[in-house]
């Protein structure tokens, strides 16, 4: 947008006396950052209205993205940037002695999300509105986030995420498209006009009431929308009769039952209520938008039979499959279209991203409880179900009952949310390469066969603009001054920089830049810690949500080794490293917890040890999120990518490390494998099994993490350090890693890959050493990051499933 310094210091001053009824003498740093946000948004209505008069004026076919899940970050400098502005208002505020950095930090990180899926969802809305296609988001407004976390003692404790505590500036409640969302009851069929009718009776009523929050495009005018609803009672808001009798709390007791719904996100499932609340979730978010969508396509005036070709609904994993036999529901019960025609047209509407293959999140649920709350929505999925058994029997298994119980969506008293997502649309798509050849010739083999066609790969991909444009500015604004601007449109033109791999000059500026980085974080680390690191030592870092899977321990392990070799040797000739953790475990999985704990006392014996001479340090970095990410990215210099092979579908994680110049010590697994062709192999450190071998131990059950216990005194040692007194703690605190590994014979391979482990970590103390070739791969890395941007992929999904028609081409 064009604005002059001067304007917006006008329109600022009088922001701050509308919005807040003070001068900028009186005004707080809350009062100027309300102030300042809401004025962006204003800059921002006016186009946002104008993009979605055009789409509806040019008919364009819109997508709309179902997800649990929107890990957003902060929005007001990435609003700056996208808008153009930042420099323009960065200099009106300091001639009113205003730090725009200071006005940053006031902002929340939105409580919407909590690992990659959400983060995947918020870079793939960023690349949509900067593509120009429409595409919108559609989720839950979560009064309370995951949850806060804080180590006390070395343990993690859950606190409220009260992220809305104060103003959300970036959102518009939208009362009137308000839509009722229906629970519970019972349904009666009726015959009219020879047609069966189905009235659903005696339902629980809540409101779904939708908060619109805008999604800018970088530089194009172009700006989306971020639909989340939140649960609001229809009936009376307490009651007064209870109130009157002083029965407070049972006054209020359906308010609160309501507005539960949309008040955490991922409430512990480790119970039934909590199953319950979450089945209730997923079905209140998914009603509330296929009917926001259904009614504002009514408004096009097209036939109902056209929907289709005009509206796309993609479901971001199995949390939103609801939104399968919602659309039916919708189809058959109030537009009055038969079952074959209703399921044609859903089919064509709805496309489904598989994100895993770990079972814990191929969601069943139990057919009893489903059926009580969703007893309309219950009748749906059994007509699905049995017209999917009778084609299986009549074209592809006739009288293999196993195969079909194996494929059905309800068998064994349960409803396979995944099963339903990929009968109920026309396109799975897995994201990376590996991943979608493991759904196809194992975890869904059966799938692929009767429907080869809808199964296809779209490799994730990452925000450039968020996590190197906004993240590293030093960096960008050294990538601009060397190849020009056009990257930042085009981002696979970084590949210009792989001809400076070899620049000396180049390096040192790289070089300059990762320091400057480096010593951000430690600044952060020392003022929150009192852990003075060495900005000079080597920064390892593995931030991800904490999961067997993703092998914390196998990193603690190795940790463990390295002191070990320096208590023998405190001369030992190693590169100091910095070891920085971050991350959270479900509140319910207390394996995961245990490891954060396990990090924490180990950080405590190493890093108050002076008999290593500060050769080791290890940091556990609290309350991981967005923000976190964006100080700790740009400062890493090894990448921790070390899931077992087979485990991580792709990863996003990765992608931004080595956007950031990082060095990727990685299992060949995901999206580290197309990483690894990207850059090859001498630019990226593979180890560990591959997904043939990790088969093969599953197939024949060979494997005995005994025997490697046994056979390596390294991986004794370190084990029995568990549960040996190594560690100032109660004899069993580690007693269930320590049976995870021997007792449960180690699920995950982490003795197995020990060794290939502990290599690759010696080859990059080897590598560092080596200044000269450390950069030329940093830069390497750099330099093909830009293959990972969700704009390729999000171009992808445009034209191979969604058919928005034409858009830029970019690629």
């Amino acid at each position: 947008m064009t604005l002059t310094k001067n304007q917006f210091k006008e329109d600022f001053i009088k922001k701050l006396i509308s919005k807040r009824g003070k001068s900028i003498k009186d005004a707080t740093l809350w009062d100027k950052y309300s102030a300042f946000g809401s004025l962006i948004r204003d800059y921002i209505a006016e186009n946002w209205v104008k993009t979605n008069e055009k789409y509806i004026s040019n008919e364009k076919k819109q997508v709309y993205y179902f997800s649990m899940e929107f890990l957003m970050g902060k929005l007001l400098e990435n609003n700056l940037i996208n808008l153009g502005i930042k420099e323009i208002c960065e200099e009106g505020l300091k001639d009113f002695g205003i730090d725009l950095s200071e006005i940053e930090k006031i902002e929340n990180d939105p409580g919407l999300g909590n690992g990659g899926l959400g983060r995947l969802a918020a870079c793939f809305l960023d690349s949509m509105a900067s593509l120009g296609i429409p595409g919108h988001g559609s989720g839950i407004r979560y009064k309370y986030g995951l949850f806060e976390q804080k180590i006390i003692d070395g343990y993690q404790v859950e606190f409220p995420d009260k992220w809305l505590q104060c103003e959300n500036i970036w959102e518009i409640k939208k009362p009137s498209k308000s839509v009722e969302v229906r629970f519970g009851g019972n349904v009666r069929i009726i015959e009219e006009n020879n047609k069966l009718k189905f009235i659903h009776e005696n339902y629980e009523s809540i409101l779904a009431v939708p908060y619109d929050t805008p999604i800018l495009g970088y530089e194009n005018n172009k700006v989306n929308t971020l639909r989340l609803w939140s649960a609001e009672g229809i009936k009376k808001e307490f009651d007064y009769e209870y109130f009157n009798k002083g029965e407070y709390t049972k006054a209020f007791e359906n308010k609160y039952s309501v507005e539960s719904i949309s008040h955490v996100l991922y409430p512990n499932d480790s119970y039934d209520k909590g199953r319950l609340l979450r089945l209730k979730q997923e079905y209140f978010f998914v009603s509330a938008g296929v009917q926001s969508i259904v009614r504002l396509f009514k408004k096009l005036g097209k036939p109902i039979n056209k929907f289709n070709e005009y509206i796309a609904i993609h479901i971001n994993d199995t949390h939103p499959a609801l939104a399968i036999p919602e659309l039916m529901r919708i189809l058959i019960d109030e537009e009055g279209i038969g079952w074959d025609e209703a399921w044609k047209i859903t089919k064509n509407t709805i496309s489904y991203t598989n994100h895993t293959i770990m079972s814990e999140a191929l969601e069943k649920w139990n057919i009893d409880v489903f059926k009580s709350l969703l007893p309309r929505i219950f009748m749906i999925i059994e007509e699905i179900n049995e017209r999917f058994c009778k084609y299986l029997w009549d074209n592809k298994y006739t009288g293999d009952f196993d195969k079909i119980s194996k494929m059905a969506v309800i068998a064994d008293g349960q409803i396979r949310m995944a099963n339903l997502a990929i009968v109920g649309s026309h396109s799975i798509n897995g994201v990376a390469k590996l991943h979608t050849e493991i759904l196809k010739k194992q975890e869904l083999k059966d799938f692929y066969d009767i429907y080869p066609n809808k199964f296809n790969n779209k490799t994730n991909g990452i925000s450039h603009r968020r996590w190197l444009l906004k993240s590293n500015p030093k960096l960008s604004n050294l990538i601009t001054e060397t190849i020009g601007s056009k990257w930042i449109n085009f981002p696979e033109q970084l590949m210009n920089l792989i001809q400076y791999k070899q620049d000396s000059s180049f390096q040192e500026k790289i070089y300059d830049i990762k320091q400057y980085n480096k010593n951000k974080l430690a600044n952060m680390i020392n003022e929150k810690y009192s852990i003075n690191i060495d900005p000079n030592s080597i920064f390892d870092i593995q931030a991800k949500r904490i999961h067997e899977y993703k092998r914390q321990k196998l990193n603690v392990l190795h940790i463990m080794h390295l002191y070990n070799r320096l208590i023998e040797n405190p001369d030992l000739d190693i590169v100091p490293r910095t070891f920085i953790f971050a991350g959270k475990a479900a509140p319910g999985y207390y394996i995961a917890k245990q490891t954060i704990k396990l990090i924490n006392t180990l950080a405590d014996k190493i890093n108050n040890d002076k008999r290593i001479k500060d050769k080791l340090k290890v940091i556990f970095i609290e309350n991981y999120g967005v923000t976190l990410a964006e100080l700790m990215i740009p400062a890493a210099n090894v990448s921790e990518q070390i899931a077992t092979t087979t485990k991580e579908a792709s990863g996003t994680g990765n992608m931004k490390f080595m956007m950031n110049g990082a060095i990727t010590i990685a299992t060949f697994d995901g999206a580290n494998i197309e990483i690894a062709d990207a850059v090859g192999e001498d630019n990226i450190i593979i180890f560990g099994l591959k997904d043939k071998e990790i088969f093969e131990l599953y197939k024949n059950r060979l494997y005995k993490s005994i025997d490697i216990y046994n056979e390596d005194i390294r991986i004794k040692t370190v084990v029995d350090q568990l549960v040996n007194r190594f560690f100032p703690v109660k004899n069993d605190e580690f007693s269930v890693i320590y049976d995870s590994l021997l007792k449960y014979n180690d699920e995950f391979f982490v003795l197995k890959d020990f060794d290939a482990y502990v290599g690759a970590q010696q080859k990059i103390d080897k590598l560092y050493r080596s200044r000269f070739k450390w950069l030329e791969m940093s830069i390497a890395n750099i330099a093909n990051s830009g293959k990972f941007s969700s704009d390729k992929t999000i171009h992808q999904y445009a034209t191979e499933i969604w058919d928005v028609g034409s858009i830029l081409d970019y690629y």
